[in-house]
């Protein structure tokens, strides 16, 4: 009887999905972070592997106890612990009975696919979060933002407290998936949506599969397909759109992406990312269209990008922030770079 063939051993970019998995499972990430993850997918090869990894985690059921899973996570952490910038993901929180991560996979767990204590997951004003829970479905908490989870044998019920959240929703047709952001109710079964709070309402925008949205107070649903959104009032008015769902969502991919934006609005969305607010100072600016893409985080680029587009002065401001004014283009103070 001859011996079995050993396995083959993962690649360069199975190994680096492994690590990309372990180091946004349930934990805070900064704008940076997103950004060199979008990067890193770029490359065709990456993607792959990390469509690859996803899907080996999300068949928990099946793969759980592999043991060539099991050693490639326990090589991914153990790789992160020898690097600096993974300290703050290796401190996360502890899964219940006080396993890390690393322990778990050593258990033979199921790996970033638990649900936490805490019912509530939040962000701060410079980071962003993506959570796994119970049933596979995945939250991306844009900035400054809150999510309660409260699942029930019959639902899977969330609670969009503040601020953005996209949601890439596992299919379970005996337990609708449901979001409620005030005033407003979101149900699908198997989807991915975006939902945002803002001044006078909330905003449902879908990128795939179908939602209904209905508000609390008023009366009458809506029904989304891909590229439409929902406007919900406070006052429990309800209207559908259409738009560039991949544009709505670009923040999750570390970019934003305007297109003949009123320069009020790109700038009041820049500043949502950075503690170096750009300001706008005279008349006649706010509503210049803008179109581009720029990095989430980095408002310096922003100014200088618009001072030069419409020929405007740039000067720092208190605090470090950028003012943007009618005028010759030029900038006044320290030359700070990206970083400063």
């Amino acid at each position: 009887m001859s011996d079995p063939q050993p396995k083959p051993r993962p690649t360069r970019a199975q190994e680096e999905a492994a690590e990309w998995l372990a180091r946004l499972g349930n934990h805070s990430i900064s704008t940076q972070t997103v950004r060199e993850f979008r990067d890193w997918r770029d490359d065709p090869v990456n993607d792959a592997a990390y469509e690859e990894a996803e899907a080996f985690w999300d068949a928990s059921g099946r793969h759980a106890a592999d043991p060539e899973i099991l050693r490639m996570t326990q090589d991914a952490l153990d790789r992160g612990k020898r690097r600096s910038g993974w300290r703050a993901w290796l401190r996360g929180p502890r899964l219940a009975g006080g396993l890390t991560l690393a322990g778990l996979a050593a258990a033979g767990g199921t790996i970033l696919a638990v649900q936490q204590l805490e019912p509530a997951y939040a962000t701060d004003a410079v980071e962003q979060k993506v959570v796994r829970l119970e049933d596979g479905s995945r939250v991306h908490l844009n900035v400054d933002s809150k999510v309660k989870v409260a699942f029930r044998d019959g639902e899977r019920r969330l609670v969009l407290a503040k601020g953005e959240a996209f949601f890439d929703v596992a299919h379970d047709a005996a337990r609708p998936f449901v979001v409620e952001a005030d005033g407003a109710r979101i149900r699908a079964l198997g989807t991915k949506f975006d939902v945002r709070r803002q001044d006078g309402g909330v905003r449902v925008t879908l990128l795939q599969g179908a939602v209904q949205v209905s508000p609390e107070a008023g009366q009458g649903a809506v029904v989304l397909a891909p590229n439409q959104e929902a406007l919900v009032s406070a006052k429990g008015a309800i209207r559908k759109v259409a738009t560039d769902a991949a544009r709505t969502t670009s923040w999750t991919t570390g970019r934003l992406v305007f297109r003949e934006t009123p320069l009020a609005a790109a700038v009041a969305e820049v500043n949502r990312y950075s503690d170096r607010k750009v300001e706008l100072a005279g008349p006649g600016l706010a509503e210049r269209p803008v179109s581009g893409f720029f990095d989430v985080g980095d408002s310096e680029s922003f100014a200088r990008g618009v001072a030069e587009l419409f020929d405007l002065s740039l000067s720092r401001g208190q605090g470090g922030s950028w003012k943007l004014a009618p005028g010759a283009a030029a900038t006044s103070g320290p030359q700070a770079g990206p970083g400063a």
